[in-house]
């Protein structure tokens, strides 16, 4: 071999081996879809999901990035099933779309369990861990996340809801079967529908009221027609969330690659998901009291009223615990009150 085809030769070799590196590299890195129903100037994408999903690739050091679809791929309630089918590798969504499924996560919704949402989240996330891990209803994904609203109330146009007389005979928008058990024993009427559709739903006469945290109340462009609030003590329910990943594109991750993206998920994304809702709480609070808006508690005999649904369906939950694989309801209970007072101090 002559020294000139001996230095062709050698270029070649070094550009193949080039070549090599570079379709190596970039076969190490994997890009995941997420699905997201709400737009991306939504503070659940803005300030939840995005600085997320930029942790993602930085613990993963660029092996593992987030890309968020321009549109959903599928409505909100379908969004457990998109994730655990792989038709998005990342979804979010409330557990109460599906609520016979997820039974398990009722407790967390039920009248006075916090409205410190950074506390509620982090304790639901632990419950979680401890209680539902393995439980059948949540097979088929990697849970990355959950989280809470902080807290639902009572919101009327012309006039704060103090009495069990305040509320006979209402028709109050609601979602999901605590909601609706709610207003059916404190003798409102519960009318379905989402949050999104209630300023319609008011301005045609449809409903006298609606239940929302006091986020959505500003967010939904409600205030100008919701003026009075009625804040119980501990919220009057809640709402519980999920951000979870299909489960077989979770575990072709590397090892070391599922640890770094659970490492920025978890608990740590729990608490990033209600510390997010905390904010949006307090702001909502005092843009509505700077706007003259009228906010009371309900008087002892409506929150004895409230307190009672709570208690018969904490009950009842307990008797169903073994249907919906959970041995001892009052024990997962007892777990996450003592986990959320213990971080909501």
């Amino acid at each position: 071999m002559t020294p000139r085809i001996r230095i062709k030769t050698l270029i070649a070799s070094a550009a193949l081996a080039t070549l090599g590196l570079g379709t190596t590299a970039q076969a190490q890195t994997t890009t995941l879809t997420l699905s997201s129903w709400v737009p991306p100037t939504h503070f659940v994408s803005r300030d939840i999901l995005q600085p997320w999903m930029a942790e993602v690739e930085k613990a993963t050091e660029g092996r593992v990035k987030i890309s968020m679809l321009p549109k959903a791929v599928g409505s909100p309630p379908q969004h457990w099933e998109l994730a655990r089918k792989g038709v998005a590798d990342i979804t979010w969504g409330n557990f109460t779309y599906e609520p016979e499924r997820f039974k398990a996560v009722w407790f967390s919704e039920l009248p006075m369990m916090g409205e410190n949402c950074e506390a509620s989240s982090v304790a639901l996330w632990r419950t979680y861990s401890q209680f539902l891990a393995s439980n059948d209803a949540f097979k088929g994904v990697q849970m990355l996340g959950v989280g809470l609203l902080g807290g639902g109330q009572f919101h009327h146009p012309s006039k704060v809801i103090t009495t069990p007389d305040d509320l006979k005979g209402q028709k109050v928008r609601m979602g999901g079967p605590i909601q609706k058990r709610l207003l059916e024993t404190l003798g409102a009427i519960p009318v379905e529908g989402p949050g999104t559709k209630a300023y319609e739903m008011l301005q045609g006469g449809v409903i006298d009221a609606s239940l929302h945290p006091l986020e959505s109340v500003v967010n939904f462009r409600l205030d100008s027609l919701l003026k009075n609030h009625t804040i119980v003590p501990g919220a009057l329910y809640d709402a519980s969330f999920f951000i979870v990943m299909n489960e077989r594109k979770f575990k072709g991750l590397s090892a070391t690659d599922q640890q770094a993206v659970m490492k920025v998920s978890g608990e740590m994304l729990s608490r990033r998901w209600g510390q997010e809702f905390d904010k949006q709480d307090k702001a909502a609070e005092t843009k509505l009291r700077a706007q003259g808006h009228q906010f009371a508690q309900p008087n002892p005999v409506l929150l004895d009223n409230i307190r009672k649904v709570r208690t018969d369906m904490l009950k009842e939950l307990q008797a169903e615990g073994p249907s919906f694989g959970v041995k001892d309801v009052g024990a997962m209970v007892s777990f996450y009150e003592q986990q959320y007072q213990s971080l909501a101090k």
